[in-house]
């Protein structure tokens, strides 16, 4: 077993569960390229109606998120990974057999209900040793990046061939096969990583959601998923009023996509190697705001709306990627599970409100109605992020423990965090487990392990 890299078990976990998640997440983005143009066609069709069947899966997915995690935690991983699989299909179908905007609704947000998330990052924790653990993580924030640049090369060709519902049967298809990888493919875990580390604890939500670094963090994911949302109810319309058909939508996304993908990696060098990763951050809000409020006032020429969509999702992708690995450095320790569910709620909300708030405002004020509210929400956000703290550099350690009473374990916990290179220590007797975070150039790890196990 290799203390540096993946061993078998892991590089499995990693690809099999990345793999259920980008499929899931897959079937939830097609929709977005091409439902403004599709939507008309279904009885009862409003923009209000269109931006709830967009946004329509964020509402459920935020409200079960943390139940779902809670629950895997009890009834076990898999159970309700596949649990979850068989509602979203179920909405899928759903969503495929309505003829009314009204059961697409109905459809997406039974689509929501499969919150699975929460249970899948646990289960890749509980498959993974702690040092390994920040690789299979990477790994399935990659594929969910994926799933989103493909499912906007896609989306368009499937509906121009098979239609709306031929979308949403291929949608069910895709989690048919992601059953089969849970089954056959994902290995069954033996041990559960700390519980603190992967799933939300209800007694420590309250703190947290109040947590000023946290709060920043939070507003800003459901600021950006609000308009991204919010975004693809007129996009697509922008890009055929350009000249540009749906099916050849992919030709302009793909080379956008990999574009704001190479525009956003020296920034996030630069961020990371000068420690300039507050201004970086900075900066992509305020390009997306910027990009917003041209949208608005700019004519739909095709030139005009490439620029403008890879340096949207120059700044998006870059906020997408930092948020995460920011949360992991605030989360005080032992509770990056329930840092982790508000903050992935929040993104869902967001998506939801994206899809309600874009609907109301273009029935009122139409397409640049739209896209000013969402520049002046980002402009909002930007104002709330330039309060964030610089972070130490420091990671997220657990170690078990062996003491043999509660006042053991404080006397431990105050030497921990006059040691080297200890940021801040959690332990917690219960569970005989200690969460630590560790400027690990500094921290002699066999000095605390030995502290930690007298």
């Amino acid at each position: 077993m290799s203390a540096t890299g993946l061993n078998s078990l892991e590089k499995k976990a990693a690809f099999s569960l990345a793999t259920v998640f980008g499929l899931r997440m897959l079937g939830l983005f097609m929709i977005l390229p091409v439902f403004a143009i599709y939507g008309p066609e279904l009885k009862g069709y409003s923009p209000i109606w269109l931006g709830l069947a967009i946004g329509a899966y964020g509402l459920t997915q935020a409200l079960l998120q943390i139940p779902m995690g809670i629950l895997s935690d009890k009834f076990g991983r898999k159970p309700i990974i596949l649990a979850g699989l068989v509602v979203f299909m179920i909405g899928s179908i759903v969503a495929a057999m309505s003829d009314t905007i009204y059961g697409v609704v109905l459809g997406r947000a039974m689509q929501g209900m499969g919150a699975i998330a929460a249970a899948i990052l646990a289960l890749a924790a509980d498959l993974t040793r702690e040092e390994q653990r920040p690789k299979v993580m990477a790994t399935i924030g990659m594929f969910i990046g994926l799933s989103f640049t493909v499912a906007l090369v896609i989306g368009p060709v499937i509906t121009k061939s098979f239609g709306l519902s031929g979308l949403f049967w291929f949608t069910a298809i895709l989690t048919v096969l992601a059953m089969l990888l849970i089954q056959f493919m994902v290995p069954n875990s033996v041990n559960k990583a700390p519980k603190g580390d992967n799933v939300a604890m209800l007694d420590q939500l309250s703190n947290l959601f109040t947590h000023p670094q946290l709060f920043r963090l939070n507003v800003g994911v459901f600021t950006l998923h609000m308009v991204l949302t919010a975004c693809f109810i007129y996009l697509p319309l922008k890009l055929i009023d350009s000249g540009l058909l749906l099916e050849n939508h992919w030709q302009l996304y793909l080379p956008a996509l990999f574009g704001s993908f190479f525009l956003m990696v020296p920034f996030m060098i630069i961020g990371m190697k000068k420690q300039k990763e507050k201004e970086m951050f900075a900066g992509a809000i305020a390009l997306l705001a910027l990009t917003l409020a041209l949208f608005s006032q700019l004519p739909n020429n095709l030139t005009t709306l490439v620029v403008l969509i890879v340096m949207f999702f120059a700044a998006f992708n870059y906020l997408e990627a930092t948020m995460p690995s920011i949360l992991s450095r605030i989360a005080p320790a032992g509770v990056k599970g329930s840092a982790m569910g508000i903050f992935s709620s929040s993104q869902f909300l967001g998506a939801f409100v994206g899809g309600a708030l874009g609907g109301a405002l273009s029935s009122s004020y139409g397409e640049s109605g739209v896209f000013v509210v969402m520049a002046c929400c980002a402009v909002v956000w930007l104002l709330i992020a330039l309060g964030m703290k610089r972070q130490t550099k420091s990671k997220s350690f657990s170690f078990t423990t062996a003491f043999a009473s509660e006042q053991q374990a404080d006397d431990a916990a105050e030497k921990l965090i006059n040691m080297p290179g200890v940021v801040e220590a959690t332990l917690v007797h219960s569970e005989a487990v200690a969460y630590l975070k560790l400027d690990d150039k500094q921290a002699d790890i066999l000095q605390i392990k030995a502290l930690l196990n007298p």
